[in-house]
């Protein structure tokens, strides 16, 4: 029997079955969080003009220390028209433009005026300014294709005169679950069944990395309903996730559902813990992944492959980043699948990441993976850790 593809391999063949999206253009106040899809450029110079770092008075450095004659006012917004000439002096407020002639300011702490007289210290140069283009000069890239827009980037681009921005658009990802033993949280179960809860999770990471959920309705453990839904996700959205149904019971019925739609299967396991029921393919009306239905499992790969497939589809490069963190206790050898164990991540009173793997890892387990904050990663057949050893770690926050 052949091996299984670990999650490197499986990662990379769904990731060269999808591509970016269109861009499309918002506005500054529907771009937070949004990813970039082109480069923000500063129209002109920022400042555009010299302005005043303080309250006080622009003169010309060569005047000081001396008495001069104040010969006028600059506001912000309301620049002093004429030029500051040689024995002159022109009241100035932070953030106004630097009139013609003048090089300094002084601060309004350290002047006496009498009147128009105004007694001023030693000065120098370029004292309280802010350069023309201190901040950025025209032209330039101020902000680069693929960076999710926080306050910052957007008050940024707002600075560069910009009022809408390119980005890219949101994923749609279209949720499927199935199967008699489920119902929606909120109804009545019956005496056999439980609340689907998988989806929910899901949509919730999906609406985290910037993509839309669209969480179809539970269907029945019954091919034709679970044809008809998938196809009419897969006619609305970029990616439809199937939840369960993918092992090899006689009640599971995603991939022959998905059969009957032209589905090409590119992954049909992985060699991963939890998550080996986790499969990939294509139709022809877009891509369907495949994720286990126990809901910590489901979770587990919905890092490790529904991320990166949605950070592809908005442009992005995607690199997993674990953390080292030290083991707060031993860890038995590894079997042959690349094992993602929930974990308590932090940091010990020297600083030091430290890592306690949960003692129960059963992939059924809701509660406990609530209470995780990471994933330790131990590779395909690692030898036994003991306490105090580097590991993995992907943090979950």
């Amino acid at each position: 029997m052949a091996a299984l593809p670990g999650v490197e391999a499986a990662r990379a063949t769904m990731l060269e079955n999808v591509a970016a999206l269109p861009s499309e253009r918002v506005a500054l106040a529907q771009a937070v969080q949004r990813i970039l899809a082109e480069p923000v450029l500063s129209a002109r110079d920022q400042p555009p003009f010299a302005v005043s770092a303080m309250d006080g008075y622009a003169i010309r450095a060569a005047d000081a220390p001396g008495i001069l004659r104040v010969i006028g006012e600059a506001a912000a917004g309301a620049g002093f028209e004429s030029a500051c000439g040689v024995g002159e002096a022109v009241r100035i407020s932070t953030g106004a433009a630097i009139p013609d002639g003048a090089d300094t300011v002084v601060i309004q702490e350290d002047v006496q005026r009498d009147g128009d007289a105004l007694a001023v210290p030693d000065a120098q140069p370029g004292a309280n300014m802010r350069p023309q283009g201190g901040d950025f000069r025209a032209g330039v890239a101020l902000l680069a294709a693929g960076r999710r827009l926080d306050g910052v980037a957007l008050s940024l681009a707002a600075a560069a005169g910009h009022a809408e921005l390119f980005v890219r658009r949101r994923p749609r990802i279209a949720l499927l679950c199935s199967g008699d033993e489920l119902v929606a949280p909120g109804t009545t179960p019956g005496r056999w069944q439980i609340f689907e809860s998988a989806s929910i999770g899901i949509a919730a990471l999906v609406e985290d990395w910037g993509g839309t959920a669209r969480k179809l309705e539970i269907e029945k453990d019954d091919v034709a309903a679970i044809a008809g839904a998938a196809e009419a996700g897969l006619r609305d959205c970029d990616l439809l996730v199937v939840i369960g149904g993918a092992s090899v019971g006689d009640h599971d019925h995603a991939r022959p559902a998905l059969q009957q739609l032209g589905l090409k299967l590119m992954i049909e396991k992985v060699g991963v813990r939890p998550g080996k029921p986790t499969w990939f393919g294509v139709t022809p009306l877009g891509p369907v992944l495949g994720l286990p239905g126990n809901p910590a499992s489901a979770l587990v790969c919905a890092h490790l492959f529904l991320r990166p497939l949605l950070e592809k589809m908005l442009g992005r490069a995607f690199a997993v980043t674990f953390a080292r963190a030290r083991l707060m206790q031993a860890l038995p050898a590894n079997g042959p699948r690349e094992h993602y164990l929930r974990a308590w991540l932090e940091a010990d009173t020297q600083g030091q990441r430290t890592a306690r793997a949960f003692e129960d890892q059963d992939s059924s387990l809701h509660a406990i993976f609530a209470a995780a904050n990471a994933l330790i990663r131990l590779p395909a057949n690692a030898p036994a850790q003991a306490e105090g050893m580097l590991v993995d770690v992907l943090p979950l926050g």
